[in-house]
């Protein structure tokens, strides 16, 4: 279970990476620097934090399985609904309701709060490593 979250959450990395990479060198050649606070967030919660989780699943045993779960999910649902919800906020693509995008934004942002914690205590929940 753990290898496979590991690959999950680098993938969605990989994914948060690509998207990330591509608002900068969009925003560079526009000339237009709107989207950066999206851009900064997608590259920093979706790319490197996802990517950290995946590489420390890979090199640590976590003895608590179901956490790891719970994190992983609310790790990768937290940044896609932190980023989405920035976006909708910030930029308003649809003219969709204030206080809809805002709620987005919020709840996406605390979802993420949560994995942040659970993974500071997994961290805790960890097996010696053997000698390699």
């Amino acid at each position: 279970m753990q290898e496979k979250w590991s690959l999950r959450l680098i993938r969605v990395a990989a994914i948060f990476g690509l998207i990330g990479t591509v608002l900068g060198s969009h925003m560079a050649g526009a000339g237009s620097y709107a989207f950066r606070p999206i851009h900064a967030h997608i590259l920093l919660v979706g790319w490197l934090s996802l990517f950290a989780w995946g590489v420390f699943y890979k090199i640590y045993k976590v003895r608590a399985k179901k956490l790891l779960t719970l994190q992983g999910w609310t790790g990768i649902i937290g940044a896609i609904g932190l980023t989405t919800g920035m976006w909708l906020q910030f930029l308003k693509p649809f003219n969709v309701n204030e206080t809809l995008s805002l709620i987005f934004y919020i709840v996406g942002g605390t979802v993420l709060l949560v994995s942040f914690a659970l993974f500071a205590v997994i961290t805790f929940m960890t097996e010696k490593a053997s000698k390699r």
